[in-house]
């Protein structure tokens, strides 16, 4: 396993901030784009610096899932403090894929870098009440940067496949393999190509040759391999959905992910709060993927701090989506019920 974490802070790192406002141009006038919550960060190191790129949501809405959501940039020199831009990087725009992001919007971030310094944002594109009349469903959409400030949206990672009609298929999460290569994480390949973790019901398989375009992994039956599902009983016992990029190391894949606990009795882990999200991790053959080598039987952490209960998601949530290898240690950060940012950090031991 990566770790063990602990809290070097019992405070928010990512905290919303009503002062920011953007000039939306999905509806057409100034939008206090960071006023109700933000929480569930991509991270990535570029230039000295932790950056966040988080899920920040405007305060039009009156229950979740039901507020616009976009992609905002933080900037940190010592992983803990970080400075807020002023306007979103990624966000629901007058553009190609309106179709795929109005109104819900851009959500749930994860970043990589490619060897030769392309990042690749992987982000959950979500139509609720979308007014131009693609099937409402969410979808994992890729946007790429060299700088992560200006960034290039390529649509849905499964756009070009016909495995399966991607399109009209429910599905978010990404985690793509990758690697440490002199002190940094980069995209790994494995067998020529690169692979992704996806998926919140269940964990499914994809490979790709260049980051942008991706074709599901099926099994002899033709239908979408599963890797890991929920189990009952364990804390995640109703979703098993993908946090970070995944890490290759000596001993396999590490894959750290988000179980959500059950809510029935019988079913949950009755040591969590029925609802609560708590992360695990799960080992993985380097040579094959899909092959489970070891799981987690219990979470690593629970939603223990003031924070982590308080917000609008109350049931308890500790969502790990990005990890960092910074100046010797790995910052692993988290969305908190639905409002917040986290950071836990551990010793990198190579």
């Amino acid at each position: 396993m990566i770790g063990p974490f602990q809290r070097p802070v019992t405070e928010p790192v990512i905290t919303p901030d009503a002062m920011l406002v953007f000039d939306c141009p999905m509806h057409q006038r100034v939008i206090h784009w960071a006023g109700n919550h933000t929480f569930n960060p991509a991270a990535i190191v570029f230039q000295d610096q932790i950056h966040l790129l988080f899920r920040a949501e405007d305060g039009v809405g009156d229950t979740i899932g039901a507020y616009t959501s976009r992609i905002g940039h933080a900037t940190s020199s010592d992983g803990i403090t970080f400075a807020m831009q002023p306007t979103p990087v990624l966000y629901p725009d007058d553009d190609l894929y309106k179709g795929y992001e109005w109104v819900g919007g851009c959500e749930d971030p994860r970043v990589v870098q490619r060897p030769d310094g392309l990042f690749a944002l992987y982000y959950t594109m979500w139509n609720r009440d979308n007014p131009v009349g693609t099937p409402v469903l969410a979808r994992i959409g890729v946007t790429t940067s060299w700088d992560l400030q200006q960034w290039t949206k390529h649509g849905p990672i499964f756009a070009a496949t016909p495995a399966g009609d991607m399109l009209h298929r429910w599905h978010k999460a990404a985690s793509v393999v990758q690697e440490v290569k002199d002190g940094q994480l980069v995209a790994a390949q494995i067998n020529d190509r690169y692979w992704m973790y996806w998926g919140e019901d269940a964990v499914h398989l994809a490979t790709s040759l260049d980051l942008v375009q991706w074709t599901p992994v099926l099994d002899a039956a033709g239908d979408l391999f599963t890797v890991i599902a929920p189990r009952p009983g364990k804390f995640d016992s109703l979703l098993t959905e993908v946090g970070p990029p995944a890490v290759l190391t000596d001993a396999g894949i590490v894959l750290i992910y988000n179980g959500k606990n059950g809510v029935q009795e019988g079913v949950r882990d009755p040591t969590l709060d029925p609802g609560a999200y708590a992360p695990g991790q799960v080992l993985l053959d380097k040579a094959s993927p899909g092959q489970v080598l070891q799981r987690m039987d219990t979470p690593f952490m629970r939603p223990e701090l003031a924070f982590e209960r308080t917000g609008q998601y109350q049931q308890g949530t500790v969502f790990t989506e990005g990890l960092a290898l910074y100046q010797g240690n790995w910052y692993l950060y988290y969305g908190t019920a639905d409002t917040y940012v986290g950071v836990a950090t551990a010793p990198y031991l190579s």
